[in-house]
């Protein structure tokens, strides 16, 4: 019940959101609509089918066939990334505006935008849009491989260990198997000793997933000591048990509030994600309960899907914490929104005897593009004090 109403209170606000910023474009935007008659009416539908597209696609991807959704997704997903960007260098234009009309200083913001000067600026806006999301895309399609030495205060088996963390794969509708199959090559190609995927494999609904048989790829990752999971919120949002069992059939270890020893004495903790706790009121296992039977002699790895409360975990005996979620914003300027709501957006820190890294994701949610970030995963050359 309370992850119903968690859903419709989020749903409210993301229409609700979603109807307003349209709104204001499709003010702007209805300068370059055909005179008065069908012709307007039928501009004027098209305009709001690709407003709510998004919305459209993933209840229909819950409810319907794929074949139907994924046209809406795709469409919805481009049209998300292009309302952001349109709502910004509309407010600008009109900010401009409003002080050319104070000041008087130059006729090039002087313009009502049902002219015809008003059509060209927003010809102009609608391009420089579609600039910034095809540098968008690019940065999401090529992805980075970024290293990481990390040194921890106790002997590390065999001196060194090399992990490949890769988080917010998003897999489904938009990131599919030729993604996939780049990522698993990717990994692959750094002889990781262990891969740890750090939450949000999945995008919501497993549909997709099943349906081009992406569990096939996911088992061709190789690392000396295998592939450990957990869940992010993407999973709760969709179906965090079938999720679960999907990465188990599939070769890849998954930790729920639990705790993997490898062969080398090596110990890694999964934390259930804080959306769990959330949507259904099952509070995840406290830090005191997750680390009671660590051996604090061996190396602590701990993953957590979000970078919560970093603080705190550096008071505990967990050498390094891994996690995503952040996207470091994904696109500019929502990364000066992580940034304040997380202690590490994006990147290494350290709090007390704790190593963190935080990436921003191989994948993307919602618009297929990143325009203050490259699509990632990271090589962490982990080593001891002997």
């Amino acid at each position: 019940m309370k992850g119903n109403s968690g859903f419709m209170i989020f749903f409210a606000i993301v229409f609700l959101v979603n109807l307003v910023v349209n709104l204001y474009i499709f003010s702007r935007t209805k300068a370059l609509f055909p005179a008065q008659g069908w012709a307007w009416w039928s501009a004027a539908i098209l305009f709001w089918l690709m407003a709510f597209a998004y919305m459209t696609g993933r209840f229909t991807e819950r409810a319907g066939p794929m074949w139907l959704a994924e046209p809406f997704v795709t469409l919805g997903s481009w049209w998300l990334g292009a309302m952001l960007y349109l709502t910004l260098l509309f407010l600008l234009a009109d900010i401009l505006r409003g002080l050319n009309h104070l000041t008087g200083i130059t006729d090039v913001f002087r313009f009502s935008w049902n002219s015809g000067k008003g059509s060209v600026a927003v010809v102009t806006i609608y391009a420089l849009t579609a600039i910034i999301l095809a540098a968008g895309y690019y940065n999401a399609r090529m992805p980075v491989v970024r290293w990481q030495a990390v040194q921890l205060d106790k002997p590390v088996p065999g001196g060194k260990q090399r992990v490949v963390l890769v988080s917010d794969i998003h897999l489904g509708m938009m990131i599919s198997n030729g993604r996939l199959d780049t990522l698993v090559s990717l990994v692959n190609r750094q002889q990781p000793d262990i891969v740890l995927l750090a939450g949000d494999v999945f995008d919501e609904d497993l549909g997709p997933v099943i349906e081009n048989n992406m569990g096939d790829l996911l088992k061709n990752f190789r690392a000396t000591y295998g592939v450990y999971a957990v869940l992010g919120n993407h999973e709760f949002y969709g179906n965090a048990a079938a999720a679960e069992q999907y990465l188990t059939d599939h070769r890849i270890t998954v930790l729920r509030d639990s705790v993997a020893v490898l062969p080398n004495g090596i110990q890694i903790a999964g934390r259930e994600d804080i959306t769990g706790e959330n949507m259904y009121g099952k509070p995840r296992k406290s830090l005191d309960e997750l680390m009671s039977g660590i051996n604090q002699e061996n190396p602590v790895l701990l993953i957590d899907h979000q970078p919560y409360r970093l603080t705190e975990v550096g008071g505990y005996p967990v050498d390094l914490q891994v996690s995503g979620h952040t996207h470091h914003g994904q696109m500019w300027p929502f990364n000066y929104i992580t940034s304040a709501i997380f202690e590490i957006s994006r990147g290494y820190g350290r709090i007390g005897n704790t190593h963190f890294y935080v990436s921003s994701g191989y994948g993307t949610w919602g618009p297929p593009i990143r325009t203050n970030t490259r699509s990632e995963i990271v090589v962490l050359e982990i080593t001891g004090n002997s």
